[in-house]
């Protein structure tokens, strides 16, 4: 072991492991200290899990549904539950592993425990409840970054001990199927269960307090309320929570309040999915006396906190919140730490909601460019005019580009697309794309796209933009 490392990262999730390797790229000698397993919540407990489940649920509606592709199958259709969750388990399994092969290809020296900052520069390594027998030691590096995420944010109500009460990681690991499900937010990750587990036969409950897929773009939000709605989900907005009981038939009911009348929903199972806290727990940010905002860390564009030499990234930051973006700053951060000056640059921040349909968008909302009083033109593209689209039977959902209001009143530069429909997670890619390099509709519209695919949608909807009306869909 060197007896002073580059950087000492504390964390291995998606910002923490993803800043470790681009350390050790960069000539770094590196620690990363992880207090439960590498990959954090996205590998363990989040992303990977929930899109492996995701897949599933994909291939049982693909049969449930291939009559109508002329595909006859015989016999009974059933959701094998169990083995959907030992699939989840088993890809979760080969990526942690494979992220730990890249970890020590890269020479980062792994320690399993919780890091404490004593000091600038000195970060203690204790046992941690996964790892109770960890060694404790002490070690020393040039610079620390902080990637320690979130966890989940209880509700502050009456019964969330119950059992049958869980958060995401609690769902993930359940070892039968539910036949009703109350979901208690309705955040991204309530709404991607919720809809999961209606395709698969549960009953479905969603309650909310305030917002629905926040998010998310305001009308494809509303619109995907209503399909989710339609599919068997019964919803409700506007709620006060009042407490969580267990009724004599063995059921959660999650008693609440909504224009002063008092209701109740039932089910097998309650998620408590209201949003995530950054989680700073035995840290040592008070004695460090970094400056903070509440629970968040802050830091400037070079991922620098308060403290001179040390870093912060990812959901400690309590802004993005996403895997993509904390190993981003993982790669800034790592950057700045090894003396390669540069700014995180936020202009193209993608989301993917993986729902049924999924939901997906980067830079502005049409909400945000009415806000900030940018003059702004809206123009948009059903799926239901897509071929590539009616030959998947996949066609529900739109794109919505957002564009600057050029002189002729017609569309110029990109300011936010956003889309509900077929592998709309991969088709903001090239919005994404778009938007940083200060891409015009203009410029999309008359970029040849392949024949047939779902990424043509966004050229017409560039089209509608750039020049007034789409090709292949005409707005009567």
């Amino acid at each position: 072991m060197p007896d002073l490392y580059d950087v000492i990262i504390i964390g291995g999730g998606p910002g923490g492991y993803v800043a470790a390797i681009r350390a050790a790229q960069l000539g770094g000698r590196v620690a990363l200290v992880e207090m439960e397993r590498i990959g954090g919540c996205c590998l363990n407990r989040g992303c990977i899990p929930t899109k492996t489940l995701y897949r599933s649920v994909e291939d049982y509606l693909d049969v449930l549904h291939a009559g109508r592709f002329g595909v006859d199958i015989q016999g009974e259709i059933k959701v094998n539950f169990a083995n959907m969750m030992a699939r989840k388990d088993e890809v979760v399994d080969t990526l942690v592993g494979t992220v730990i092969e890249l970890l020590k290809a890269h020479r980062v020296d792994l320690y399993d425990g919780l890091g404490t900052i004593l000091e600038p520069g000195l970060v203690r390594v204790k046992p941690s409840e996964y790892f109770p027998s960890a060694e404790t030691q002490d070690i020393r590096g040039k610079t620390i970054i902080i990637a320690t995420g979130s966890k989940s944010q209880r509700v502050p109500i009456p019964g969330t001990d119950l059992p049958g009460v869980v958060t995401s990681r609690g769902l993930l690991n359940l070892k039968t199927f539910p036949k009703s499900l109350v979901v208690v937010g309705a955040s991204v990750v309530g709404l991607e269960f919720a809809s999961m587990f209606n395709a698969l036969g549960s009953k479905v409950t969603v309650l909310g307090r305030k917002t629905f897929m926040k998010s998310a773009d305001e009308q494809l939000a509303k619109r995907f309320r209503s399909l989710l709605v339609r599919a068997g989900v019964a919803v409700t907005i506007g709620v006060d929570f009042k407490e969580i009981v267990q009724t004599d038939e063995g059921l959660l009911r999650v008693h609440y309040a909504q224009r002063d009348r008092e209701d109740y929903a039932e089910g097998e199972v309650v998620l408590l999915s209201t949003g995530r806290t950054p989680y700073t727990q035995g840290l040592g940010v008070e004695d460090l006396r970094l400056k903070m905002d509440g629970p968040k860390l802050l830091v400037n564009p070079y991922m620098e906190t308060s403290v001179p030499g040390v870093y912060a990234i990812g959901d400690v930051l309590g802004t993005y919140m996403m895997a993509h973006s904390a190993s981003y700053e993982g790669e800034v951060a790592v950057e700045n730490a090894l003396g390669h000056r540069r700014a995180a640059d936020y202009r193209a921040v993608p989301y993917a909601i993986f729902t049924l349909p999924q939901v997906a968008g980067v830079g502005l909302t049409e909400q945000e460019a009415k806000e900030k009083g940018i003059d702004y033109v809206v123009a948009r593209f059903p799926f239901s005019a897509s071929g590539k689209a009616l030959a998947i039977g996949d066609q529900e959902g739109q794109i919505r580009m957002i564009c600057e209001r050029e002189g002729d009143g017609l569309g110029g530069r990109v300011l936010g697309v956003h889309i509900m429909g077929p592998q709309a997670a991969d088709l903001v890619a090239e919005a994404t794309v778009a938007i940083q390099l200060n891409a015009t509709a203009k410029e999309i519209a008359e970029t040849i796209h392949a024949h047939p695919t779902l990424p043509e949608s966004l050229m017409e909807a560039a089209k509608a933009a750039a020049f007034g009306e789409a090709i292949h869909y005409r707005k009567v």
